[in-house]
């Protein structure tokens, strides 16, 4: 009897929250990181399959997210078909909005909690997608679509340290061609805008004209200040300035850049649904969107974001979380590049955590030819580094 003749159950949920303290401090435009924390899940079935993914880069939340899947999600989703993820997602997503996360009923200040639902939702949706993989046999990114086989990708590097100046950024250049990356996503912000515009001047001289750059302000600066930079930027052939204005406005400031700026601007990473992506879509606020598939809503979320943004001629990027954007960015025709940090301080969990990582190679990563993501995790770092 074939799989697809009777039903097949969901027996167990884990979750294991990871908590990793970082060698050195690493600055963008607005924040600092000190941590590379992340999540494990795993669904397990009668069928002793197991679908199993990492992701996430949650400090704060990370014990209420964990919580939310061990006392809600598992008990709701036992029992149930793996194979029917879109059922499971409008589950988690209707009925697991009516939990009691203490909202008070003021959307904002409720959106904390929001982004804890949407980011369990996410994390079971990941497993969810690399468990159907197996049962079919078939790699996620052909599952979603096939359309290519390998992804080009860049480095996020060109943090703000002290004592780091126009050498160090030459260096830092060299390494990421060295490694094979097509480009890097750079970082803008922190400085003024004549400072940053030097930063960036410098790296594109050590790079070279045929190494893609973009710059990422991370909601640094006020509509005039990132419309200033595009505008001296212009010469150094950037491919987009991407989270350029701040928090507070984030549909009519990012407007008001993308009609007035001559580089491409990318957003969306800070939106936790599709919804708040369809938003700055419809009011002409990116080219690009770079919503992240560990905070808004797993696999299922962003494949329908993507297919909204193609009817509108908008680009799908990713923040990071290779592990699972690789397969995304490779399954739909309306993709840019896959992004990583090279540098093992940054990231030593995307180097330590899985068993073997993908293949790059000639600027672009490789798609496995293995079920599902095609990633097997090392359980000696994952008890190694387990909260509880």
């Amino acid at each position: 009897m074939g799989r697809e003749q009777y039903n097949m159950k969901i027996t167990r949920i884990e979750v294991i929250p990871l908590v990793r303290k970082l060698n050195q401090t690493f600055e963008g435009g607005t924040y600092r990181i000190v941590n590379r924390n992340t999540l494990v899940t795993r669904i397990y079935t009668d069928e002793g399959l197991v679908g199993e993914v990492f992701g996430g880069d949650e400090d704060i939340v990370q014990e209420k997210i964990v919580g939310l899947i061990q006392d809600h999600f598992e008990p709701m989703l036992i029992g149930e078909d793996p194979r029917n993820i879109e059922l499971l997602w409008n589950k988690m997503f209707f009925d697991g909005g009516k939990i009691d996360l203490g909202n008070r009923s003021i959307h904002v200040l409720d959106l904390l909690n929001r982004g804890i639902l949407m980011q369990a939702i996410s994390a079971i949706d990941m497993a969810l997608w690399d468990l159907l993989g197996k049962i079919y046999n078939t790699p996620l990114y052909q599952l979603l679509g096939g359309y290519r086989k390998k992804v080009p990708v860049i480095a996020i590097g060109g943090y703000y340290q002290a004592g780091k100046g126009r050498s160090q950024l030459t260096d830092e250049m060299q390494h990421y061609k060295e490694l094979g990356m097509t480009g890097v996503k750079f970082k803008v912000g922190r400085v003024t805008v004549a400072e940053d515009i030097k930063r960036v001047q410098a790296a594109r001289e050590a790079a070279g004209d045929d190494f893609v750059i973009v710059c990422d302000a991370n909601q640094g600066w006020t509509p005039d200040q990132a419309i200033q930079f595009c505008q001296e930027a212009v010469s150094l052939d950037l491919e987009w300035i991407e989270e350029p204005v701040r928090w507070y406005d984030q549909l009519e400031g990012l407007r008001m850049v993308k009609d007035s700026s001559p580089i491409p601007v990318t957003a969306g990473q800070g939106e936790i649904s599709g919804f708040g992506c369809r938003d700055l879509v419809l009011n002409g606020c990116v080219d690009n969107l770079n919503v992240d598939v560990t905070i808004a809503g797993g696999v299922t979320e962003w494949k329908r974001t993507a297919n909204m943004a193609s009817l509108s001629h908008v680009q799908m990027a990713h923040h990071e979380e290779p592990q699972v954007a690789l397969h995304l960015l490779a399954a739909v025709p309306n993709s840019l590049y896959v992004e990583i940090f090279p540098n093992y301080e940054r990231d030593p969990m995307w180097i330590d955590l899985p068993i073997e990582t993908y293949r790059i190679k000639d600027g672009f990563m490789e798609l496995p030819n293995k079920p599902g993501l095609g990633m097997e995790l090392n359980k000696d770092i994952i008890e190694k580094y387990r909260a509880i």
